[in-house]
């Protein structure tokens, strides 16, 4: 599938960086609408940020399950051009590796998906069930013109999808050793303390809200919100920006500005994470103001006749099976699960992705696309 290469170089070639979609989704169809699928265009946004979608559907001739793919065709900035070693939208091979920005994540997987796809069709155009793709330009972005879009379209028009691979990159040392088959949820917080500004050598005249909320802060990091079950990690709680003061050294602010994050677990819930956080600053009698923001919600798929058929695709390209795994950031995924029963993500390795030098192994793009095609053969025939 050497073709799986030549797409992949002509996607880096096409500089779309979020929400600029760059004729990225145009190309596909050129593969995609000969094989009979039925292609649309879909563009939501403001005029400031138009996000492109593409969504492709091509059903069988036989009753069976509808097989999805996912992925974005838009990457990150580049960062500094200087610190790249070759001009990140010139596909670069350099001992083995293709470099440019998007290679891992994820213009190698939408490629493979679409020359597996390719494949498969021509070898079996009776095949069982439905085939189906969903491409963003909002991935990257504040992902909200993309695939959740997508989904709630597919929701109205009552269609459903039985089964998604998402073509996030999930390898960590060796194509396919790992997939992921959940992702935990995210619940962001914005926390203003407040206090009573004044001068440092009269506190009694003041209300420091770094002091006054120093305590809670400490209870919420020690904290235990669940212990995590067979499949998620424990709910953590990180600070990720923590602001206070006037810029000068003898002015005791009057707030405190706490930027955090949860990432949870399906022991915990929304909801029951906001009402504890809630309460223990009330507890510590603190003044405040909390603003949420839902990033996603956790999703798990069990075992069962999408992982098994990934899993075996990979052994047959491979040689060995992958470990199924819910760590990581959100994707996606988050919002295609709640229409999809069974989702996972699969793709090349990981270890560059937004970084300088973002780059891929060459040899595992058309073994990527192998690895689709077994999946589609395990699935519709």
């Amino acid at each position: 599938m050497a073709k799986a290469l030549q797409l992949v170089e002509a996607l880096i070639a096409r500089r779309s960086v979020t929400p600029d979609d760059a004729g990225c989704q145009e190309l596909l169809k050129t593969h995609l609408a000969p094989l009979g699928f039925d292609c649309e265009t879909l563009v939501w946004g403001p005029q400031t940020f138009r996000v492109t979608n593409l969504l492709a559907i091509r059903r069988g001739s036989r009753p069976g399950p509808t097989l999805a793919f996912a992925g974005h065709t838009d990457v990150v900035p580049t960062g500094p051009l200087a610190a790249w070693t070759s001009d990140p939208f010139v596909p670069s091979h350099r001992g083995g590796l293709l470099y440019g920005r998007g290679a891992a994540d994820m213009k190698s997987s939408i490629a493979a998906m679409t020359v597996a796809i390719e494949a498969f069709v021509h070898a079996t155009p009776q095949h069982a069930g439905a085939i189906a793709l969903l491409i963003t330009s909002d991935e990257e972005g504040p992902s909200l013109d993309g695939t959740v879009r997508l989904v709630e379209l597919l929701k109205a028009r009552g269609e459903a999808i039985d089964m998604c691979i998402v073509g996030e990159p999930t390898s960590v040392d060796t194509l396919g050793d790992m997939i992921k088959n959940g992702r935990r949820g995210t619940l962001s917080a914005k926390l203003r303390v407040i206090g009573v500004q004044g001068h440092v050598a009269y506190p009694q005249l003041a209300r420091n809200p770094i002091h006054l909320f120093a305590p809670a802060l400490a209870e919420l990091t020690a904290t235990s919100w669940d212990p995590g079950n067979d499949h998620f990690p424990p709910t953590t709680f990180q600070v990720s920006n923590i602001h206070a003061g006037t810029g000068v050294g003898n002015v005791i602010p009057g707030e405190l500005v706490v930027d955090f994050n949860l990432r949870f677990s399906t022991e915990s819930t929304a909801a029951g994470l906001k009402a504890r956080v809630q309460a223990l600053l009330e507890r510590h009698g603190l003044e405040f103001e909390l603003a949420w923001t839902l990033g996603g919600q956790p999703f798990l798929t069990t075992p069962g006749s999408l992982t098994e058929a990934v899993s075996a695709a990979i052994q047959a390209e491979c040689g060995h099976r992958p470990v199924l795994s819910t760590t990581g950031g959100t994707s996606d995924g988050r919002f295609i699960a709640t229409i999809c029963p069974q989702v996972i993500e699969l793709g090349p390795r990981n270890a560059s992705i937004h970084k300088i030098d973002e780059h891929v192994e060459a040899a595992d793009i058309d073994r990527l696309a192998n690895i689709y095609r077994g999946v589609l053969e395990r699935l519709l025939t």
